[in-house]
């Protein structure tokens, strides 16, 4: 095994167990950690014994709560981008793999879900969602972009779900998990140490979750979907706020939820909204493999624009949550300064 104190790794039964083992930090995934995840899975990938992989974070209040953004931070204010896009590179190479992982790989969800804790779970052929499960991608609050091939689940959510909650990071619950598609299964969290024992024996695993999945039940999110339909669905941001607030012109408590989403995304970094929204659009139209580079060229240019470290400043440096965004306003975010987001590398993401 090539545990570090990070992530533990072990074979239990025909189970190869992986723990993120970051508490304190949330379980926030390392480049170290990424490094060694990839290097366990494909070692797993050759070993008969294993014929499951199954998932888990460490100490009760997360499986991950996203990646490394500190390291990321300290390593654009002294101008080492190259180093930065190698963890970025590592990571989207690893979330491939996972996608197509030849076996199943489990995911046991119980706490908060974000950025790259998504990353190590959701490509995942099974992710079980227990009752403190909540998921979110608040990545365009800090000058960012949902990435971990957020442009594939995201765009591929029900209707303009999926697009809300990029735009606005909202979070999900255990029951819009499931009903929207970030989850597979629904659990009790009294029940998810027994399921892991379960998993770790001979029986298939779909007949094994089945035998302790519950119903889903219906989130916040997924009953509001006909309005997130309508408010969603125009070609801009300007078009999106236009008809939020049109909604938010009454007294109705979808008519205060319009508000509220207005609020969010006025105060989010206009420069991370154009590009989410080209982002979702251009995602449902492609494969998995394919939305990985895209993110690839996208942050690749990312990585120089001065929001990102105002607004990881703002949220976890000194943690005043007021970022003062440079690429402001949004009427001034052009179509050509999106296009360049999206254009080609000389230097691809090397997937298989």
């Amino acid at each position: 095994m090539t545990s570090t104190s990070e992530i533990l790794f072990e074979r239990r039964g025909a189970a190869g167990l992986v723990t993120l083992n970051r508490p304190k930090a949330l379980n926030a995934v390392t480049h170290n950690m990424v490094r060694a995840l990839a290097q366990q899975l494909d070692d797993w990938a050759k070993d008969d014994r294993i014929t499951r992989v199954v998932v888990t974070g460490a100490g009760g209040r997360a499986f991950s709560a996203g990646g490394d953004i500190r390291a990321i931070y300290d390593l654009g204010r002294v101008g080492c981008h190259d180093d930065a896009l190698t963890y970025w590179r590592d990571e989207y190479v690893l979330n491939a793999a996972i996608r197509h992982y030849p076996k199943p790989y489990i995911s046991l969800i119980d706490g908060i879900v974000m950025g790259g804790g998504a990353g190590v779970s959701v490509h995942g052929s099974h992710r079980i969602a227990g009752d403190n499960f909540l998921f979110a991608m608040p990545e365009t609050s800090i000058g960012f972009f949902p990435d971990i091939g957020a442009t594939w689940f995201l765009s591929h959510m029900p209707g303009e779900t999926g697009t809300y909650c990029a735009l606005t990071g909202a979070r999900l619950d255990a029951s819009d998990g499931v009903t929207l598609g970030i989850a597979t299964h629904r659990v009790s969290s009294s029940r998810l140490g027994a399921l892991l024992e379960a998993l770790c024996g001979n029986t298939a695993v779909d007949a094994t979750l089945a035998a302790y999945a519950e119903p889903a039940g219906e989130g916040p999110v997924a009953a509001r979907q006909a309005l997130i339909d309508r408010t969603f669905a125009g070609p801009t941001i300007e078009d999106i706020l236009h008809a939020l607030e049109t909604e938010g012109a009454g007294n109705s408590d979808d008519a205060a939820f319009a508000r509220e989403t207005v609020a969010t995304l006025r105060a989010n970094a206009p420069l991370s909204l154009r590009i989410t929204l080209e982002q979702m659009r251009r995602g449902r139209h492609l494969g998995f493999d394919d939305c990985m580079r895209m993110e690839y060229r996208m942050v690749s240019r990312m990585v120089f624009e001065p929001d990102l470290y105002e607004g990881i400043r703002a949220a976890i440096i000194d943690k005043d949550r007021t970022p003062t965004w440079r690429r402001a306003p949004l009427c001034a975010i052009t179509a050509p300064d999106v296009e360049r987001y999206f254009a080609p590398l000389p230097q691809e993401l090397p997937l298989p």
